[in-house]
């Protein structure tokens, strides 16, 4: 896919579940079972041990499945191995315009994170296709999304750290364009105690929010 192709993808899936994980097998773990609860996104976060490794894998495995992302990705060089590895697209908490300016040379979406409006401004014009908002919950959730919308409309912006269920439909709602999602989906004793499929039954959970949270905001027409 070509990198409209793959930002389209995430709008319509609307999730990005955030992997991170203690041990690589762990990882492959998480993958295959969020894939099987209907997520085709996943993002695998540079602090997972042997990182560029294990999207090497997914990528193979899910064989154009999934669409595989790097997270945690804090400067140019890391960016430049994840993409040679196969990740379709580079996330970051944090603003490194170098980043960006390497994934825009490669064709590849850059998602940098950014918390304040100068930050997001300054991300998306330095060439960011999506902002990350993190930690989002921690300075209002949807309510301070919502308020970033209202003088940025033509900036999409991914809520995360905080995100869960209860609240996954209010920050659509708000106008994100899709869902950071961490520990809340990607369950860690879940994978600790052997039972990935709690991650499935977490990730169908998610699907069915987001499609019921987009249905209700079509429009009806009048009878």
């Amino acid at each position: 896919m070509n990198r409209e192709e793959i930002l389209q993808k995430i709008r319509e899936v609307g999730l990005v579940p955030v992997l991170r994980a203690p041990s690589s097998d762990a990882a492959i773990a998480a993958a295959a079972a969020i894939e099987s609860g209907g997520v085709p996104v996943l993002e695998i976060t540079m602090t997972v041990p042997g990182a560029i490794e294990v999207i090497r894998a997914v990528v193979k495995s899910s064989q154009g499945r999934v669409l595989v992302g790097a997270g945690t990705v804090l400067d140019p060089e890391t960016a430049r191995a994840c993409i040679l590895a196969g990740a379709e697209f580079i996330v970051s908490p944090s603003l490194n315009v170098k980043t960006i300016e390497l994934c825009r040379r490669y064709s590849v979406p850059v998602i940098p994170g950014a918390l304040t409006p100068t930050e997001i401004v300054t991300a998306w014009q330095a060439g960011a296709d999506v902002v990350k908002v993190f930690p989002c919950s921690a300075v209002g959730g949807p309510k301070y999304l919502a308020a970033l919308k209202g003088p940025l409309p033509q900036i999409d912006l991914i809520p995360t750290g905080g995100v869960s269920l209860s609240t996954a439909a209010e920050f659509l709602a708000a106008g994100a364009f899709a869902l950071g999602v961490g520990g809340d989906l990607v369950d860690l004793k879940a994978l600790k105690s052997g039972k990935p499929e709690l991650i499935t039954e977490n990730a169908r959970k998610y699907v069915a929010v987001v499609k019921q949270a987009r249905t209700a905001s079509i429009p009806q027409n009048p009878k």
